[in-house]
């Protein structure tokens, strides 16, 4: 269990997928990846939902998941309710990258990231839904959150856009070659990965189900898929997210 200091506030999970079953099974990976009691992680729905008033007084910190949007995607065919999630994302990212607060902005959550510094987000760099090898830097090695990683590990990736490089002010922390961005922080506070370091194998498998056909992978082919990911060891990722939740605590 993470060990909460006395009188600390708690964090908040900020759910970015419209699809309710698929949000709460993300913030029950994120509750069992960070050990956490309920009371320390609370779930807020963002596509339903503004961020409340007093909410950076409220919480100590912020942990950001998936969603079926792309921020890459032309703005003019973004709903209302995206534009808006994505800018109090920005709101979120901005206080971390300034250490006014701690947030680990994951998958769909790292392009909001790279965008509000300046760095490019495009289709280029998708990555097949299923186990990817992640490779640390010499600053991985060295950071906080990463540290307790292995040099090389898998971790399980779904998503259609990426990045090239770190955004202006970022350190990389993990790299691969498909997706040559897995994973940066900006300051001290602010920490990104393109890959999902909180589910179990079960628990991705069940968000497969959900979005079977949004065209993440062949439809056909996801028995093949899920068995790749049963017989994954995905002890690695969440380390990561257990160490995210005793800094920002």
């Amino acid at each position: 269990m993470t060990h909460a200091p006395a009188g600390a506030r708690p964090l908040l999970c900020v759910c970015a997928r419209p699809q309710t079953e698929a949000a709460e099974a993300e913030y029950r990976s994120f509750l069992e990846a960070a050990q956490l009691p309920e009371p320390m992680l609370h779930a807020h729905d963002l596509v339903h939902d503004p961020l409340p008033a007093g909410v950076f007084d409220t919480y100590s910190g912020f942990v950001i998941g998936g969603s079926p949007f792309n921020v890459a995607d032309p703005e003019t065919s973004k709903t209302q309710s995206q534009r808006r999630m994505e800018s109090e994302l920005e709101q979120i990212a901005a206080r971390a990258a300034d250490g006014a607060t701690a947030a680990l902005f994951t998958c769909y959550g790292i392009g909001i990231v790279t965008r509000m510094l300046g760095g490019a987000v495009t289709r280029a760099y998708p990555e097949a839904t299923g186990p990817a090898s992640v490779e640390l830097t010499a600053d991985g090695a060295d950071d906080p959150v990463f540290a307790d990683l292995p040099p090389r590990f898998t971790a399980l990736t779904a998503h259609k856009e990426g990045t090239g490089e770190a955004p202006p002010g970022a350190v990389l922390l993990a790299r691969n070659d498909a997706c040559p961005v897995q994973a940066y922080r900006v300051g001290t506070t602010l920490y990104a990965t393109q890959f999902h370091p909180e589910p179990t194998a079960q628990a991705f498998i069940d968000r497969m189900q959900v979005y079977r056909n949004d065209g993440y992978f062949d439809v056909e082919q996801f028995e093949q898929i899920a068995e790749r990911v049963r017989a994954t060891p995905l002890t690695e990722p969440p380390r990561a997210v257990r160490a995210f939740a005793a800094l920002a605590l």
